[in-house]
Order: structure tokens, then sequence, then C-alpha cells
């Protein structure tokens, strides 16, 4: 095994436990926090990566495939997702602190789909 994929999977795992973490405790805390919103940070952050390390064994940062075009939505979304965050908490928006766990699922079900279809076509099904 190759130590860019080594690498890869380790940030991708990383990203996967950080964001799911930050994604579930704001869910069951209901309310939007600063330690959120780092791991949502440190999860995009391992995320990119370990798809950069992935494109590197691969040939090509995106490709035109369900996985490529589902991953880089991931990404995007995630990035979209922590600067709002951010903004959300710099701006005190007491009402969207409250309900910012909504669109949170929301990204993190997106971001699951590039994640599972991944471990799928890793394993060879």
């Amino acid at each position: 095994m190759s130590h860019t994929l080594v690498l890869a999977i380790v940030f991708i795992n990383l990203a996967m436990v950080l964001y799911t973490i930050g994604v579930w405790a704001e869910r069951i805390q209901h309310r939007l926090k600063w330690w959120h919103t780092g791991l949502f940070w440190a999860g995009l952050a391992c995320d990119t990566t370990g798809t950069t390390a992935m494109s590197m064994i691969g040939g090509s940062l995106i490709k035109f495939n369900f996985h490529g075009i589902t991953g880089m939505t991931a990404i995007l979304l995630m990035l979209f997702h922590a600067t709002w965050a951010t903004w959300v908490l710099l701006h005190r928006d007491e009402k969207r602190i409250g309900t910012f766990h909504r669109f949170s699922i929301f990204v993190w079900i997106v971001w699951m789909i590039p994640m599972i279809g991944g471990m799928i076509m890793g394993a060879g099904f």
C-alpha cells in the first residue's frame, strides 16, 4: 500500500470522525457552538487533504462520474456550511444558532454519499 493511499485513508476517516461528531453534537444540543464550528472546519481540512491525496493517486482532482461530482459537491457544501456557521456565531444570530442543526444534518447526509460510495468502490464491490 502506497504512502499516499495510507495518508488519504487516514485523513478521509479523520474527516468522517470530526465532521460527524461536530454535526451530531450540534444536533443533540440544538445550539450551534464554536467548538462545533471548529470541528466543521477541521473535518473540511481533513476531507480536502484526503481527497487531494486520492486525486494524486487517481490522476485528477475531479472526475466527471457519480463519485467525483458528489464528492466535489460535498466539499463545496462543507465549505459553505463551515463559513455560514462562523458567520452565524460572529453575528450572534440567536434564531439561526438554535436552528442551524437542520442545515448541518442535510450537509452531513449529502457528504456521506461520496464517503460511503468511496468505501464501496475501494472495497471492490
